[in-house]
């Protein structure tokens, strides 16, 4: 049973305890990521994620790496376009050490400038590896292409210049903007004692925001463009990424659009895959993924060629989605793809972390809880003509086009 506490300064704890297993997921999510970020802050909440691990007022980093390494955990962390992260999987008898570091990191992260600047050489390797990796750069120009006007179109990572100027005083304000105590979650999810619980709330209690000076911006939704980019870099192969504009995260809609997914290109017996790898062969790598944001979301689709089978890719993505959009799909498609969200789903449920996971982003975003049963059965309702009626919205409408190809 997943259970919430909040605590008297407002951070949130959702709980949810495993008695059948020995390990325990914890989770710090803030409502602070790269759709927050001002003009000069672009890809800070991601730099603030690597300095939280750099040291604090008690730790060193070395100490915080050691500690972790010593009781055989797992931490990491991640920023996104709309939240960061900061997570580790631990036994249970770990479990008050783990938190202890982690909320030493959140609140008493020392930013040596000295520590800074090595970090800021390690995000532009990142940058660099990214650019160095034109499947996952084709996806980042899309974005870019998608919302030239918005910060959700921007890198998470920001740019060489944006993070060769970030400061200590520019953390500071960025953190006192967003790292607000309504703005955390405490997300665990595994074995623990009911004890841990009052532990984590004298930890994060401590927790006051500094007087605030200004009040958070508010962000208009994002207009999307149907525009097209090309690029060319050494390499073989052509990259290509299709964008439609798709469901926000508060749409009800969410089910049918996983199953629309499934259905497209989200599986190997779907019909982007089938007919642009197994019947014509023109793609090793051929998939589409959605997004939901709080302001928007977005239906992706991806795929990888030689340059001479660029036009036959795109037009025969393009035919796949214009029959499933006039034609519609059959009643066995659909009972296959609820199968597949069905089991992918409760397969899921079995990692501690995923539980963590699923748990924190609900209710950092402040999503319904559901059970296990209570999804299944959302799935097991949804029907052949909802699905159709969705398909016919996405895909009828112009879409953004990202190509990267060799030159």
């Amino acid at each position: 049973m997943i259970r919430k506490h909040e605590g008297e300064n407002g951070i949130r704890i959702i709980h949810e305890k495993l008695p059948h297993v020995r390990a325990l997921s914890v989770g710090i999510w803030i409502q602070a990521g790269s759709n927050d970020e001002r003009e000069e802050e672009a890809g800070l909440a991601h730099f603030i994620e690597h300095m939280l691990f750099k040291g604090t007022k008690k730790y060193s980093a070395k100490h915080i790496a050691e500690q972790f390494d010593r009781i055989g955990g797992e931490l990491n962390a991640f920023t996104s376009k709309e939240a960061t992260c900061f997570h580790a999987t631990i036994l249970k008898e770990d479990a008050e050490i783990a938190l202890e570091l982690l909320a030493d990191m959140l609140f008493n992260s020392v930013f040596d400038e000295e520590e800074m600047a090595k970090e800021k050489q390690v995000v532009l390797e990142e940058i660099a590896m990214y650019e160095d990796t034109p499947e996952d750069e084709v996806h980042e120009q899309l974005w870019r292409t998608m919302f030239p006007n918005h910060a959700v179109g921007k890198p998470v990572l920001g740019s060489r210049d944006s993070v060769m100027r970030f400061t200590k005083q520019l953390i500071r304000q960025f953190m006192k903007r967003l790292y607000r105590p309504e703005r955390i979650v405490i997300s665990i999810a595994g074995n623990y004692d009911d004890q841990l619980i009052d532990y984590i709330e004298t930890l994060f209690n401590s927790f006051e925001e500094i007087e605030r000076e200004e009040t958070l911006t508010a962000f208009t939704s994002p207009d999307f463009h149907a525009k097209q980019i090309m690029t060319k870099k050494e390499i073989e192969q052509v990259h290509l990424c299709l964008g439609f504009p798709s469901l926000a995260l508060q749409d009800k809609r969410k089910y049918e659009l996983a199953l629309v997914d499934q259905l497209i290109g989200g599986s190997m017996s779907s019909r982007l895959f089938q007919e642009v790898r197994e019947k014509h062969g023109l793609a090793y790598s051929i998939y589409s993924y959605y997004t939901l944001y709080e302001m928007t979301g977005v239906f992706i689709i991806y795929g990888g060629t030689a340059p001479r089978n660029l036009k036959a890719l795109q037009k025969t993505i393009v035919s796949v989605l214009q029959e499933a959009a006039e034609k519609g799909i059959t009643k066995q498609e659909l009972i296959q793809a609820k199968e597949a969200i069905k089991n992918s789903f409760l397969l899921g449920l079995e990692s501690t972390e995923s539980r963590m996971s699923r748990n924190g982003h609900q209710e950092l975003f402040r999503q319904p809880h559901l059970t296990a049963d209570e999804v299944i059965e959302k799935i097991e309702l949804v029907t052949q003509d909802n699905v159709e009626r969705l398909i016919k919205e996405i895909f009828n409408q112009p879409f953004a086009r990202s190509t990267i190809r060799p030159g």
